[in-house]
């Protein structure tokens, strides 16, 4: 597995300060993103919250999922949360350090009282006295916070006093740009008022003693309520290692409503779900996996915009057009870039790759940050990815007809089916996953020749000669 140090700096710890009649939260942030460009500890917000109690509770939360394995929980390991300033929201993301969970505090217009918001995305330092200072919140008193350093820091200071290495592994980042694919494909499943949504909640298992996972559950909305089926019947939502839903339970006493969202169900097999507690001016959503052990990096649904020269060109386009938008218009950027909306969602989701979107179930809707590290490795270093090319350019794929059957030779022969645009193989991957994990390498290899030969940009073999 690759992986690489990140390093994290900050020009101090974040903190909890009290006041006189008020408390000061100072978020401190990292080298980021901007209109501006790149720049070192950048300023979003200076304001108040709304709801400080809830706000807390929020931040906590998404900084539980940050240092959380909820599978092989004897390793460790914490990432601070991401932080994106959309001009009318602030956004912290975070994800598992297993793969599998990915969480989001929005804290919206009505959550903000008193300050701008800026634009662009960085770390924000969550310590362990910061969380402490955190959860001793009791009440709503006035609490100021500020997300960046404060004026006479940006003044007086020489450089970073803190500083953070953390191990990131590319599948981490894949899975930080598979939940957003993944998230694209739900719909709003069920809506549950604050008391049911409390009760069942709290009715869900927690982990184990040994941190073994509870499986696979189903639930299927009856009315305003939530019922439990053995079995994924019509309608039914798939609830993957429910003890992941854990963090929420910081939030719950402040909870209006929660809503579960899903894929529309096909079949048997266990698929990702989001579920979100709407809060006073904010909302949390907690997205996971298939299942505890299945992290989102190996679901694939990337793969084929990854593949495409043409998907590479148009993200590269529709990147120019982006400008922190809070929710991304795919109308307006196709009017904007000539391309048809295909494209530019086909765009978006090669710009989740590279962790430059994001994805909001609750509206429906790509937003603009850019995740602050390397995550152009995301398609440098996806093995499936990288085995298709291999496959390509050792000139082992053979087509047989424009749109029949397709046989590619790794050493030994497979047969890739074209079924009305999908792709089925012969291989082991296919027998296993029936793309519910995407496109395996044979089928990469055959889309990228197919493409090529439109194109006229690869050299195929056909009928055994060379074009």
């Amino acid at each position: 597995m690759t992986r690489s140090l990140q390093a994290v700096a900050y020009t101090r710890s974040s903190s909890l300060e009290s006041a006189p009649g008020v408390r000061r939260l100072g978020l401190e942030t990292s080298r980021g993103t901007t209109p501006r460009g790149v720049e070192d500890h950048t300023r979003f917000f200076a304001g108040f919250l709304t709801s400080p109690q809830v706000a807390s509770a929020g931040l906590l939360a998404v900084a539980d999922v940050a240092g959380a394995r909820y599978y092989q929980q004897q390793l460790r390991s914490s990432l601070d949360p991401v932080v994106t300033g959309n001009g009318d929201r602030l956004r912290f993301e975070s994800f598992s350090g297993c793969g599998g969970v990915y969480a989001r505090l929005d804290v919206l217009a009505a959550g903000l009282d008193g300050g701008e918001v800026g634009h662009g995305t960085t770390n924000v330092d969550v310590n362990n006295p910061l969380r402490d200072a955190l959860s001793r919140i009791g009440s709503d008193d006035p609490l100021h916070m500020r997300v960046g350093p404060d004026e006479m820091a940006v003044t007086t200071l020489d450089g970073p006093v803190v500083e953070k290495k953390v191990p990131l592994p590319d599948r981490w980042l894949r899975g930080f740009a598979e939940a957003q694919v993944t998230a694209a494909g739900f719909d709003l499943r069920a809506e549950l008022p604050a008391a049911e949504a409390v009760r069942f909640l709290r009715s869900l298992p927690r982990t184990g003693a040994r941190g073994s996972s509870r499986g696979v559950r189903w639930v299927v909305p009856a009315g305003r309520v939530l019922r439990p089926t053995t079995r994924p019947v019509p309608g039914a939502v798939c609830l993957p290692g429910p003890e992941r839903l854990i963090a929420l339970q910081r939030v719950l006493r402040h909870a209006s409503a929660l809503r579960v969202y899903g894929p529309a169900l096909t079949g048997t097999a266990a698929a990702a779900s989001a579920w979100e507690v709407v809060l006073p001016g904010m909302r949390l959503t907690l997205t996971l996996s298939p299942e505890a052990s299945r992290g989102f990096s190996g679901e694939g649904g990337v793969l084929d915009a990854l593949a495409t020269d043409e998907a590479a060109e148009d993200a590269e386009l529709i990147s120019v057009l982006l400008a922190w938008e809070p929710r991304i218009d795919v109308g307006d950027l196709s009017a904007a870039s000539g391309l048809p909306a295909e494209r530019v969602r086909a765009a978006l989701v090669r710009l989740g790759t590279s962790g430059r979107v994001g994805y909001d179930t609750a509206e429906a809707a790509y937003f603009h940050r850019e995740l602050p590290y390397d995550a152009e490795r995301v398609g440098r270093h996806n093995p499936r990815l990288r085995a298709a090319r291999d496959l390509v350019s050792e000139g082992a794929v053979v087509l047989d007809g424009a749109l029949g059957t397709v046989t590619a030779q790794d050493g030994h022969a497979h047969r890739v089916r074209d079924d009305a645009g999908v792709l089925s193989c012969s291989c082991l991957w296919w027998a296993k996953y029936r793309g519910g994990r995407g496109p395996c390498k044979h089928a990469l290899a055959v889309r990228m020749v197919r493409r090529g030969a439109v194109s006229g940009q690869a050299e195929v073999l056909v009928d055994g000669g060379a074009r």
